[in-house]
């Protein structure tokens, strides 16, 4: 029935093999993969019970694998015990403790390497100042830092005295700050006085002092780092200067042991309601999910220069910057600026620099770098570069396409992985050394990670680019435990669509006659237009393809004939905008797509509201065309300022 599944019209059949010099260099071969997918199939708990005993160091073995009894509270390894922060340090001192573990460059240029034994003792000495400080086993402290090193290093140090710390990005509001700091009924906050960004100061300290001005009464103390040489207030007896902080204390600190259930971290995310959910992650589990999927998608070898561009105030920061890199004991990159600054080559110019080997960023970031054309990666070799990564949301195929030829000059694989903050880690993804790709294609799920594709009576899509809600019918050791505090909204906005053990990602999906996934955006990214229910990000993908146009958001609002109708909001390159190019568009899409697909308006714009990182912001989106009034906080867009000309254009 055409109301009970997801029409998808978009076709992409170019397909890619690893190129097979790279097969030959990998890690994991493809042999590798087969047994693995093989062994997960086979005993799905013993399989996860195999990778846990070989890739973690236990304190306490643990004899249980997974207890599912109160389903969806989920347990994995549950008797066992370990610390995380031991995992990611402690262990490779003896065989890699003078190995680079980050190499750190800031807005300005500075590069800093530090080591793992350097690295080591950072985290000891700042864990001893938080104990000296009162914060301790089961705590939580909000970090709200710069994405520098000293903010690894407080997550690491959390973790090693069993403090649960909630991160959250320097860019959010005073108002997002305080909300967050109180859900999660904070002791500490741990900030800076400020840092630069694109040349630009942001104001970290004051936008606490904000914060804790109105309510935050669980906060008892405040640790500042001097980062910008800003001119800061310091409230007496409640703030305290990182350097003082660590001054005397021991770089020995012995890591607090605790049951691998025990949350590591609580990360917030935006909710359906808006009221943003505090996603609680595991320790154990969590762990072993950071440590195969870096070691699986990207090939992470011990010679490899890890470099994922995101910041640590988001789950890709989490696991792909402070946990899979270090428990892995690799070399990473971490970055304080944006890719623009001070031109446009930055980030290019940065792999050359350190001869970053495996690049991870996003599609936002990739398709706002072509649109500066291609001179800016011609300047540089790229010739380090082995793998290329994609991450944050489905890329559209002309985007993949210029990736793969300008960046990675056709050498390189390309894991498009789709994960959530709730996955923890990836989920669907090519795996680098084995998987044939396609342009906007997430291909197949991991080893250990069972998906399906749901109609909404729960039966399973089985019709070749037919489209439907993507979920997990297994539960995976990295998953999310629960929403902090709120248990029932946890049941009910993961698992209460279908039953107890079949997780509700949220997104729906379709699979091609290969069994290929691909994203086709939230659910609520779905358009129902005389009956047919397409997903948005196909249109945006066949817009974008188009020579004229740079980015595009598509959204729905209410027709009296079709039901729904589609406004398109549309980024040019060079062009101007003109009636003429609106018709052009629209005829473009029902070309590539059908006329079911033919957009009912074209609104064209300087930019899309966004938030710092990049997501684009599809709920204000969907106001703006059914010229509806703006009652949320538009405080954590990067351009707020961009919505009142997108409300000028549609008046």
């Amino acid at each position: 029935m055409a109301d009970n599944k997801i029409e998808s019209v978009l076709r992409e059949d170019r397909q890619f093999e690893p190129p097979r010099s790279f097969v030959d260099g990998a890690t994991l071969k493809p042999a590798d993969v087969k047994a693995l997918r093989e062994a997960a199939a086979a005993d799905h708990e013993g399989f996860w019970a195999a990778q846990a005993r070989e890739k973690i160091d236990w304190h306490k073995p643990f004899s249980q694998v997974l207890d599912d009894s109160d389903a969806p509270f989920f347990k994995w390894f549950a008797d066992g015990e370990l610390n995380v922060s031991y995992n990611c340090l402690d262990r490779h001192l003896a065989t890699k403790g003078d190995k680079t573990a980050v190499i750190f460059e800031g807005d300005d240029g500075e590069v800093e390497h530090i080591s793992y034994r350097e690295l080591h003792a950072r985290v000891c000495r700042f864990a001893n100042a938080l104990k000296a400080n009162g914060l301790g086993k089961g705590d939580r402290a909000v970090v709200y830092m710069p994405n520098i090193p000293q903010a690894m290093v407080t997550m690491l140090a959390c973790a090693r005295i069993g403090a649960i710390h909630s991160v959250v990005f320097g860019g959010f509001s005073a108002i997002s700050l305080r909300d967050r700091i109180d859900d999660a009924e904070a002791k500490m906050l741990i900030t800076a006085d400020g840092n630069y960004r694109g040349g630009k100061l942001i104001p970290l300290k004051e936008t606490t002092d904000k914060a804790l001005s109105e309510g935050c009464e669980s906060i008892e103390k405040v640790i500042v780092y001097k980062r910008a040489g800003a001119d800061v207030t310091m409230t007496e007896g409640r703030d305290i200067w990182w350097h003082d902080a660590i001054d005397g204390q021991s770089d020995e600190c012995e890591p607090e042991w605790v049951g691998a259930e025990h949350p590591l971290f609580i990360l917030y995310t935006s909710g359906s309601t808006g009221k943003p959910k505090g996603i609680q992650h595991s320790s154990g589990g969590y762990l072993l999910g950071a440590i195969c999927t870096s070691r699986w998608v990207f090939d992470y070898g011990d010679d490899d220069v890890f470099w994922c561009t995101a910041d640590v105030g988001w789950i890709t920061g989490h696991t792909y910057i402070t946990y899979g890199p270090t428990a892995c004991g690799g070399t990473q990159v971490m970055f304080e600026g944006v890719p623009t600054y001070p031109e446009p080559d930055r980030f290019w110019k940065m792999v050359d620099t350190h001869q970053v080997t495996i690049f991870y960023t996003a599609p936002t970031a990739i398709r706002a770098l072509m649109k500066q054309g291609d001179e800016y990666p011609q300047r540089h070799a790229l010739d380090s570069l082995r793998v290329l990564g994609t991450v944050g949301e489905p890329i559209n195929p002309e985007a993949w396409m210029w990736y793969r030829e300008m960046i990675g000059h056709e050498k390189c694989p390309i894991v498009d992985t789709w994960w959530q903050t709730e996955t923890g880690g990836h989920m669907i993804t090519p795996i680098a050394s084995s998987t044939s790709t396609k342009p906007g294609s997430v291909t197949h799920a991991l080893p250990g990670i069972v998906a399906d594709i749901l109609d909404e009576s729960g039966a399973p899509v089985t019709d070749a680019n037919s489209g439907g809600i993507l979920v997990m019918t297994k539960p995976w050791p990295y998953m999310l435990r629960n929403i902090w505090g709120d248990p029932e909204r946890y049941r009910e906005t993961y698992f209460g669509m279908f039953d107890a053990h079949t997780y509700v990602a949220g997104d729906s999906a379709q699979r091609d006659e290969q069994g290929n996934f691909r994203i086709l955006g939230r659910i609520d990214d779905v358009v129902n237009i005389s009956g047919h229910r397409m997903g948005t990000m196909e249109v945006e993908s066949a817009l974008v393809a188009h020579k004229a146009v740079s980015e595009a958001a598509v959204v729905s609002r209410p027709h009296e004939i079709k039901g729904e109708c589609i406004v398109a909001f549309v980024i040019l390159k060079n062009d101007d905008p003109s009636d003429e190019l609106a018709s052009e568009l629209r005829d473009w899409v029902a070309e590539q797509l059908g006329a079911i697909a033919k957009p009912e308006e074209i609104r064209f714009a300087d930019g899309l509201p966004k938030t710092r990182s990049g997501k684009i912001m599809r709920r204000l989106l969907r106001t703006v065309a059914r010229d509806e009034e703006i009652t949320s906080d538009v405080s954590t867009l990067e351009n707020p300022q961009i919505i009142e000309q997108l409300q000028a254009k549609g008046s």
